[in-house]
C-alpha cells in the first residue's frame, strides 16, 4: 500500500480542530515533502522522522514521500505531528498494518532514537477528543498522560517510543495483549489545605469582608492601602475562600494552563489559578498573542485569581486591554495569518498605594506627595476601568497593638462556608454567580425595597456614577443581601454596597 492515513489534532486558541495526515509513497528520485501550511517546526520534522525510523530499526523507503496535513488552511505548528507522520509512512510502506491506525489518534513529538517526547495542549487534544464522541483511543506521550487522562470518556495509551507504539498496533493487528499499551491513570487531586489562611490577617475587619463580599459574587477588587498594610496576604488568600472547581471549570483551567509555555502540572489539578504578573508585564503578556497566538495571563487565570500588585505601575496600554475581558470573560487574539479566541473569565484583585510616597491618610506618617502629584498617580488608573472594578476598598494600616497582641482573623473554613452557601444560592436562583447577570435576569433577581432603591438613585446622582456602576452596584447589593440569606435587597444592604466604591475618592466615581 502506497497510502496512509493518520489522525492527529492541531490547535486554534483552546480548540483543537481534527487533522488528517495523508502520507503518500511514489516512485521517483528521493523526496520528503510536508505540504498543508506547516510552520518552521513541522517542516524540521522529516529530519527527526527519518532518523527515529531508522534508529528504531525500521526501513526509511527511498521513494518520494508526500505528507499532506488536512485542512489546508489551518496553520500547523511544533513537533506534535511527528508520531502521526513516522506511523504513515510505516503503513504506507507496508512495515506497518493500515487498517490498525483507524481505531486511534496520534501525537507526539519524536527524538532523533525514536523516544517520545511531551507536546503541548495534550488536554486541549484530549477534551476535544470527547467533544467529538467519535470513540477512538488517543496514543499520546508518556509524559502527557496523567493530564490527558483527567478527561473522563476518553481511552488514553502513553507511550515512551516510536517502537512501543509500533508493537501495540502489531498486537492489535493479530489480537495480542501482551504488548499493548497501558491505559494511563489520572493523578489524584492536589490538596486544598496548603492554601494561606485568612487567620493569619489580624484585624482589617472592612477589607475582609469586601474579600467575603467579592468571593461570594464572584467581584473584582481593588484594595487601597499604604505599604505593609497587608493587601498582599488578603489577595494571596482570597483563592482559598471560593468554592471548589467544578469538573468542567477544572478542565477548562488545565487545558489552557497546557497551551502556555509552562505546561499543566496535574499535582495542581482542581485547585483554582492564581496568577500574579509583575507590573512590568506588557499588553501582549496580560492578554496573549505571538505569530502563534499563546493564552496570556488573563487566559492563564480562568476561573482562578488575577492578583496585579501595585496597579498604577502597570502600563496604561496594558491595563486598558483588561476592559473588554473583564465584560465579556473571553479575549479574542487577532493576527494577520490566524485568528485565536480564549476564555478569560478571571476575578481581578488589584492593590495599590494611595499616592507616590504611599501614606496618603497614614496615621503616622505624614504624606510627602502634593495633591497634583496625588491626583496624577490615581489617574493613572482610568475611569473605564476603575468603573469595571466592583468593590474598592481602602486598608488602612494597622495598629502595633493590633498587629502584635490582637486575636487571630476568622479563618479561611468559616468564611468560605458561608461563601459556599451564598454560591449555591445564587446558582440555585439564576444558574450563574452575580456578577455575570445581564439585562432582564439583572432586574427579576435584584429586587429593591422601595428606601434601597431611594437610596441608590441619591447615591448615583450626587457620586455621578455612569450605568455601569449602578448597575454593578446592584450586583453587590445582591451579593450582600445573598450572604444575608434576605430574598430582596434592604437599605442596609444598599449602604454596604455604595460604600464599596469610596476608596479612591472622587477617581472611583
Amino acid at each position: 500500500m502506497s497510502l496512509a492515513l493518520v489522525r492527529s489534532r492541531g490547535l486554534a486558541g483552546i480548540d483543537a480542530p481534527p487533522v488528517m495526515v495523508e502520507v503518500h509513497l511514489a516512485n521517483g528520485l528521493p523526496a520528503f515533502t510536508i505540504v498543508g501550511l506547516p510552520d518552521a517546526g513541522v517542516r524540521e520534522s522529516r529530519d527527526r522522522v527519518r532518523a527515529a525510523i531508522l534508529n528504531s530499526r525500521f526501513e526509511f523507503p527511498a521513494r518520494r514521500i508526500t505528507v499532506n496535513l488536512a485542512p489546508a488552511d489551518l496553520p500547523k505548528e511544533s513537533g506534535r505531528f511527528d508520531l502521526p507522520i513516522a506511523l504513515g509512512i510505516l503503513a504506507a510502506s507496508g512495515q506497518l498494518p493500515a487498517d490498525a491506525l483507524d481505531a486511534y489518534e496520534f501525537a507526539g513529538e519524536l527524538s532523533l532514537t525514536g523516544d517520545l517526547r511531551p507536546i503541548r495542549g495534550a488536554l486541549a487534544m484530549t477534551l476535544a477528543m470527547r467533544r467529538a464522541a467519535e470513540g477512538r483511543s488517543f496514543i499520546l506521550p508518556a509524559g502527557n498522560a496523567a493530564e490527558a487522562a483527567l478527561v473522563t470518556g476518553v481511552d488514553v495509551r502513553p507511550a515512551t517510543t516510536l517502537l512501543a507504539v509500533c508493537a501495540h498496533l502489531s498486537a492489535t493487528a493479530r489480537a495480542a495483549p501482551e504488548d499493548h499499551l497501558p491505559v494511563a491513570a489520572p493523578c489524584p487531586s492536589a490538596i486544598a489545605a496548603s492554601l494561606p489562611d485568612m487567620a493569619d490577617v489580624r484585624g482589617q475587619a472592612p477589607a475582609r469582608r469586601a474579600m467575603e463580599v467579592a468571593a461570594a459574587g464572584q467581584h473584582s477588587v481593588l484594595l487601597v492601602g499604604p505599604p505593609g498594610s497587608g493587601k498582599s496576604m488578603l489577595a494571596q488568600r482570597f483563592p482559598a475562600l471560593l468554592p471548589p472547581m467544578e469538573e468542567h471549570e477544572a478542565l477548562e483551567a488545565a487545558a489552557i494552563r497546557s497551551l502556555g509555555t509552562g505546561g499543566f502540572d496535574p499535582a495542581c489539578w482542581r485547585v483554582r489559578p492564581f496568577r500574579a504578573p509583575h507590573h512590568t508585564a506588557s499588553g501582549v503578556a496580560l492578554v496573549g498573542g505571538g505569530n502563534v497566538p499563546r493564552p496570556g495571563e488573563i487566559s492563564l487565570a480562568h476561573h482562578g485569581v488575577l492578583f496585579l500588585d501595585e496597579l498604577p505601575e502597570f502600563d496604561r496600554h496594558a491595563l486598558e486591554v483588561l476592559r473588554e475581558p473583564i465584560e465579556s470573560g473571553r479575549i479574542t487574539i487577532s493576527r494577520a495569518a490566524r485568528q485565536a479566541e480564549f476564555p478569560a473569565r478571571f476575578q481581578l484583585v488589584a492593590a495599590m498605594n494611595p499616592c507616590p510616597c504611599g501614606y496618603l491618610g497614614h496615621a503616622l506618617r505624614p504624606c510627602a506627595c502634593t495633591p497634583e502629584q496625588v491626583r496624577r498617580y490615581q489617574s493613572r488608573i482610568s475611569g473605564p476601568l476603575l468603573d469595571r472594578i466592583d468593590v474598592q476598598i481602602e486598608v488602612p494600616a494597622q495598629r502595633h497593638d493590633d498587629l502584635l497582641d490582637g486575636p487571630p482573623g476568622e479563618s479561611t473554613a468559616s468564611m468560605a462556608a458561608r461563601i459556599a452557601a451564598a454560591r449555591q444560592l445564587q446558582q440555585t436562583r439564576q444558574g450563574c454567580a452575580n456578577a455575570d447577570l445581564q439585562g432582564a435576569a439583572l432586574t427579576r433577581h435584584c429586587p429593591l425595597e422601595p428606601e434601597a432603591e431611594t437610596m441608590l438613585r441619591q447615591a448615583m446622582a450626587r457620586l455621578g456614577w455612569s450605568a455601569r456602576a449602578y448597575y454593578r452596584i446592584l450586583k453587590l447589593g445582591r451579593t450582600i443581601a445573598d450572604l444575608a440569606a434576605s430574598p430582596t435587597i434592604h437599605v442596609q444592604h444598599a449602604a454596604e454596597a455604595i460604600q464599596y466604591r469610596r476608596a479612591l475618592g472622587s477617581v472611583s466615581g
